[in-house]
């Protein structure tokens, strides 16, 4: 499977962008690699319609407490929607939502399954909100192919007091519901079941 992370706070326009990058990025591997993406507004969103364009499955892992979703921020309802009306496959996964590490932790074990990670990344480093760069780390550090996805004119949402970010940076580089407790999300059902 090919997995897909990024910034949360990446402009409306800037998603735009990134969708196509995607969609070309996805073309360039086999077509039976599904998508796999931690549900989310943003970058989610824009992975999960490029990988539909793309005519591959889709996998969505929705957090969940025992056999049940968990209720998601106001601001993801919609996208996460949108999300399990585009997938193939979602998976419910036991992490705290509201728990910073426990998301990380999700979003680890996601990249884990996976053959290849599709990064949307400006190249800064954590800090302390935004963990894209430590999940590029991890993935490269277990070997799994990364490639950054920062179109031109690419921007992120401006911070109240913080520093300004750079637009132009550019790096180079019919549902089923499966529902799966512990340590790593696991496909009871669906194509996206085949080792990829």
């Amino acid at each position: 499977m090919i997995a897909a992370v990024g910034h949360g706070d990446l402009t409306s326009g800037t998603l735009e962008l990134t969708e196509a990058e995607l969609r070309a990025a996805l073309e360039r591997f086999p077509v039976q690699r599904a998508g796999l993406v931690r549900a989310g507004s943003g970058v989610p969103v824009a992975f999960a319609r490029a990988v539909r364009a793309a005519g591959r499955e889709l996998v969505v892992v929705i957090p969940a407490q025992g056999m049940v979703p968990v209720l998601l921020p106001e601001r993801d309802r919609v996208a996460v929607g949108e999300l399990v009306s585009l997938a193939g496959q979602v998976r419910l996964v036991a992490y705290d939502l509201a728990d910073r590490d426990a998301c990380m932790g999700a979003d680890e074990r996601m990249i884990a399954e996976c053959r290849q990670l599709l990064a949307v990344r400006d190249g800064s480093p954590s800090n302390g909100r935004d963990a894209t760069a430590h999940l590029v780390a991890y993935a490269r550090a277990r070997g799994i192919p990364v490639e950054v996805v920062w179109p031109e004119g690419a921007a992120r949402e401006a911070i109240p007091g913080g520093p300004a970010r750079d637009a132009g940076r550019r790096s180079r580089g019919s549902s089923h519901l499966s529902t799966t407790m512990g340590l790593a999300p696991t496909a009871t059902t669906g194509k996206a079941d085949q080792p990829r």
